[in-house]
């Protein structure tokens, strides 16, 4: 990947190579730490496609620079594009040696069917009791294990490229190529994901590629030139530019535009061995107005840079994982592109959680719509049910005028027996539902409120909500098959045998080759009465023994520990299903399976 070392600084034996794109630019020097920031000292020399270079000796790791533009009357300091370190988002740009990939130790992140995504927020995370300021990569690392005991098998990280300010989500890059300065240095990110490796534990980072900035960007009008005083030669310089988070959508059709936002792809993957991407909002890649049936609107070079992009980071690495926030249900996303999809291998599913939330969150019960939770677990895009991302609980879900689900189910007693019971119910079906399950940082020991990014995760309701926990982990262990009798849960197939819309009861059937240990059936309880008896055709005949029950006391105290412990499906004539009865709790799921 010797293509990442062309761009930027790179250090070498007796000295450091510059390059920056700069195609309006009159002059271009290279003024730093290294020169007493003379003005004249290092002039560059323009070449090809408006890229300019030098070659300085003498300049060392941890030398400050900045580039100083000339474009007619204008005198521009900039910080490099590709600086892997800035001293803040308003400083200087920091000369740091390049990861070789073939440095990193090669990691086989887990198959894309057995995957457990757990979204964090470094700020938030990682922030110990003794730290001013927001979190770091250090801290966050330090739970780790806590993730391996959990259960967790990949830690999906928003963004922490260098954005404004010391307090972000991380949607607002500056500089996409540096660490975010609050959050740590490049080694420290570096050893997070290496000691995540260690733990079995793969890594995911979001990137931003919609829009950069809007503050502190340094890219805007960059080397001067600018069309309708918009931001040069980095961004569309017409209507095309326009985003709800301003006017800085880069420009896909030009072509070192692409190769900027392809070699930070690449960069993640090579220089710090993560194992996949989330891409944010994709919708405003391909889509001015973030729509679908917008012809008008449409950005066929959004689309195609897509493609180019996830093609690459295929090649480059086969295991890695690409993920779309798309969240407009387009199947086409995850299309391969020799068919003229986007080449994701997994995206967000709006339609999950929405039907999802919505029906948790219902007033009364008779308000909850049983064929909109049938068709959550059944959605799928195209054959491979694990082409989707399915949650209750992410970043966006929880705030923006929304809150955690136990908050939204009882505004102000987030630990009422109904937020508990509707959470985990909510939590019980991501993790039995065809796709890859996600929970969101402190979702398993019932954080409430919303999030937002100068809150740190409260550490001690681990304590306060230990059966939550346990709970989750029970599940997790389940969705895993880590006792053989859930193999199911790994399996592509699903069928939703048994629905009653007036007692708003629901059962489907997982599968992945049918038979003992296998075959996984979840019953859920979506009203506030318990069932006693209640009849149910089971998919095969014998003893059917339950693997989780959430009523249970094991859980939290408040729970009625309710329930049957086992379901015994026989025909009641010769030619008939076989029946089972059972006993279930009000919001309450049953898992079984057979030995």
């Amino acid at each position: 990947m010797e293509l990442l070392r062309d761009k930027g600084a790179v250090l070498h034996d007796k000295g450091c190579r510059f390059s920056v794109w700069a195609p309006h630019a009159d002059d271009v020097f290279v003024t730093g730490s290294f020169n007493n920031w003379d003005k004249q000292a290092n002039p560059m020399i323009p070449g090809k496609n408006g890229v300019w270079k030098a070659d300085i000796e003498g300049v060392k790791d941890g030398d400050e620079y900045r580039y100083r533009i000339i474009n007619g009357d204008k005198e521009l300091y900039r910080i490099d594009p590709y600086a892997r370190k800035v001293t803040d988002s308003r400083g200087n740009g920091v000369i740091r040696p390049l990861q070789l990939c073939s440095d990193m130790k090669p990691f086989e992140p887990p198959p894309m069917n057995e995957l457990i995504i757990y979204e964090i927020h470094i700020g938030t995370f990682g922030k110990t009791e003794d730290q001013s300021g927001p979190g770091t990569l250090e801290g966050a690392a330090r739970h780790l294990p806590y993730l391996r005991d959990l259960g967790i098998n990949a830690v999906e990280i928003m963004p922490l490229a260098e954005f404004a300010g010391s307090y972000s989500w991380g949607y607002n890059p500056a500089h996409i190529f540096a660490v975010e300065s609050e959050y740590g240095r490049l080694y420290q990110f570096r050893k997070f994901v290496e000691e995540a490796h260690r733990l079995g534990i793969a890594v995911i980072l979001d990137v931003v590629y919609n829009h950069f900035g809007p503050d502190d960007l340094d890219l805007w009008q960059f080397d001067g030139w600018s069309e309708n005083n918009m931001g040069g030669i980095y961004f569309y310089n017409d209507w095309r530019a326009e985003t709800p988070w301003g006017h800085t959508r880069p420009d896909y059709g030009r072509e070192q535009v692409r190769r900027f936002i392809r070699d930070n792809a690449l960069m993640w993957l090579c220089e710090y061995n993560i194992d996949g991407l989330r891409w944010d909002m994709t919708s405003y890649i391909r889509n001015v107005h973030g729509h679908d049936g917008d012809p008008g609107g449409d950005l066929p070079d959004g689309w195609s840079l897509m493609q180019q992009v996830t093609g690459e980071i295929k090649d480059f690495r086969p295991t890695a994982i690409n993920i779309a926030e798309d969240l407009q249900n387009n199947a086409a996303l995850t299309k391969m592109p020799e068919d003229g999809g986007a080449g994701f291998d997994t995206q967000w599913n709006a339609r999950f959680v929405h039907n999802v939330r919505k029906n948790l969150l219902a007033r009364h019960d008779h308000y909850r719509n049983m064929d909109e939770i049938r068709d959550a677990i059944l959605h799928r895009y195209y054959l491979n049910a694990f082409e989707r991302v399915i949650y209750t609980e992410s970043h966006d879900e929880v705030a923006n005028g929304k809150a955690r689900v136990p908050e939204e189910v009882d505004p102000g007693s987030a630990s009422s027996w109904a937020a508990k019971k509707k959470s985990l119910l909510g939590a019980a079906l991501v993790f039995t539902t065809p796709g890859i399950p996600m929970i969101f940082q402190g979702q398993e020991f019932l954080e409430d409120d919303w999030f937002h990014d100068q809150d740190p995760v409260d550490w001690s309701k681990l304590e306060t909500f230990h059966g939550i926990y346990l709970f989750y982990r029970d599940i997790i262990a389940l969705r895993r098959n880590k006792h053989g009798n859930t193999l199911g849960l790994t399996g592509q197939e699903v069928d939703v045998f048994h629905m009653s819309h007036e007692l708003k009861m629901i059962a489907w059937h997982r599968w992945s080759q049918g038979g003992p240990g296998d075959s996984t059936v979840v019953i859920a309880n979506f009203s506030g009465n318990e069932r006693h008896d209640y009849e149910i055709v089971m998919p095969s005949p014998g003893k059917w023994i339950v693997r989780l029950n959430s009523d249970s006391n094991h859980y939290d105290p408040d729970f009625g520990n309710n329930g049957c412990s086992e379901v015994h499906a026989e025909p009641k004539d010769q030619d008939s299903p076989p029946v089972g009865k059972i006993r279930i709790a009000p919001y309450s799921v049953l898992i079984l399976s057979r030995d």
